[in-house]
């Protein structure tokens, strides 16, 4: 079973549009910080990946849905977790609430490559850590 983690975020005035409305590409953002925040919780980091496992994390396709709109300072949740894990990628499913009501959902397909861009195995560090 996969762990869920949540990350907060506060929807600010840079965020949005003339009407005070998230801008569509935002959310993506939301959703790329929420990644950066799982994996420091398990006690790593981008750098510490590349760095001691020589991996680097990235995104091969994203399948989003706009439900509702977030608004000048709301404050949004973002839950995600691992969907399934392949040989040198995962699907992670992301979801973003506001008030507890659903406005966006995510899934997002992301691949470990080496620096040279080259698809390599997913660090055993990493996939034990996403699983209970």
């Amino acid at each position: 079973m996969a762990k869920e983690f949540t990350h907060e975020i506060k929807v600010y005035y840079e965020d949005t549009d003339s009407g005070g409305v998230v801008y569509y590409s935002n959310y993506l953002k939301y959703l790329e910080r929420a990644r950066t925040e799982m994996i420091s919780t398990i006690g790593l980091s981008n750098n510490k990946l590349l760095e001691e496992y020589k991996t680097l994390i990235i995104v091969k396709s994203c399948n989003i849905e706009y439900l509702k709109s977030a608004k000048l300072e709301d404050k949004l949740q973002i839950y995600s977790s691992i969907e399934s894990f392949n040989k040198a990628s995962f699907v992670m499913i992301q979801n973003i609430k506001k008030n507890d009501n659903l406005i966006i959902k995510a899934k997002v397909k992301l691949v470990t490559v080496n620096k040279d861009g080259k698809p390599i195995k997913i660090p055993s560090v990493l996939k034990k850590q996403f699983i209970n």
